[in-house]
């Protein structure tokens, strides 16, 4: 539903939010801690709903 999609799009900006800047999050080990929190979620779908936040991949968000 319309309201479990805004849930996990929220549970995702807090986890990028709360990131290492130096070590940014893959989309597959945001998955996983999707999973400990009781979300079960495939990584294609975080990755899309990552690009619709507007949030960039692990590669292009790691600071240097």
């Amino acid at each position: 539903t319309a309201e479990q999609r805004r849930d996990v799009k929220r549970e995702i900006q807090e986890i990028v939010a709360a990131e290492n800047d130096k070590r940014p999050l893959s989309d597959k080990r945001i998955v996983d801690l999707l999973s400990a929190r009781g979300l079960k979620i495939a990584r294609r779908t975080v990755a899309k709903y990552r690009e619709q936040l507007g949030i960039l991949n692990a590669r292009m968000r790691k600071q240097f």
